[in-house]
């Protein structure tokens, strides 16, 4: 009698420690505001004074990666320079020395003028300086080079910076790229998707990721399988790039690890005014 009720009282106060410090680690969980192509609706997309601007304001970003003519890797969203800067012509034929001497800044506002395309390598040479900072950093992978993500992951454990960047773009779709990434480094932080409900088993059960990337708001106990596996989940699309304070302040209550909107500074005043 006296050794069942002491193997029930122990019992008990494991159960109720291990629900107490899974409480602490949800409470302490921090979830990851990521500025889509950083602060576009404040300053010219992918570049460094935008990319400034989110570091400085503790967001994360969300930059696009592609391959200059002579091989370096730059920091465009647009197949073409067209949109973005004051000149022409496809990002993979153009040397960097051609691409730094277009401004990237004017067309959005002449305060931003000179405005250079950055390289990649500055990009992480920045974020180096905010190494200790709480921020996530959405890597989209442009184009169809093979090589690519093999070099993105090798310059950031150069600057010191993989940890703080998650692999998405082409490698939430393809399991050749999230192999690849994960042959590159283990570590990597790499994301596979879920559109729909339908699709979240399959993409739990991935081996090439440890991140689980919705389209969709999830339920609780969605989110809460991706935590028990030792993973997380990043929500991005239609339900959360807008002003979309319901959608936020629901998925930010069941425990979402990073959020991509275009709103990125009103979600981080939402999510700071109602902490978790």
């Amino acid at each position: 009698m006296w050794l069942n009720q002491t193997r029930f009282y122990v019992l008990a106060f494991l159960t109720a420690s291990w629900l107490s410090n899974a409480a602490h680690a949800d409470e302490a969980r921090p979830c990851f505001v990521v500025a889509h192509r950083g602060l576009l609706l404040d300053a010219p997309e992918n570049t460094l004074a935008n990319f400034r601007a989110c570091l400085e304001l503790r967001l994360g970003f969300e930059l696009d990666v592609q391959r200059s003519r002579d091989g370096h890797l730059v920091c465009v969203h647009d197949t073409t320079v067209d949109r973005t800067t004051d000149g022409t012509g496809r990002v993979s034929q153009l040397t960097l020395k051609a691409l730094k001497s277009l401004d990237a800044g004017s067309w959005f506002n002449a305060s931003f003028r000179a405005e250079r395309i950055p390289t990649l390598d500055e990009v992480f040479k920045l974020l180096g300086h905010y190494r200790e900072s709480p921020v996530l950093i959405a890597v989209d992978f442009k184009g169809d080079d093979a090589q690519i993500e093999r070099d993105v992951v090798a310059l950031a454990d150069r600057h010191d910076v993989l940890d703080h960047l998650l692999m998405i773009g082409r490698t939430i779709q393809a399991p050749e790229v999230r192999k690849r990434l994960r042959l590159a480094n283990p570590k990597t932080h790499v994301a596979t998707v879920a559109n729909n409900p339908a699709e979240f088993p399959t993409a739990l059960k991935d081996p090439d990721s440890d991140w689980v990337y919705v389209r969709y708001v999830p339920s609780a106990d969605e989110v809460s399988a991706v935590h028990a596996k030792g993973r997380r989940m990043f929500i991005a699309g239609s339900t959360v790039a807008g002003l979309q304070h319901e959608n936020w302040r629901v998925v930010v209550e069941r425990g979402m690890d990073a959020i991509l909107t275009d709103y990125s500074i009103e979600l981080s005043r939402q999510i700071r005014s109602t902490p978790r």
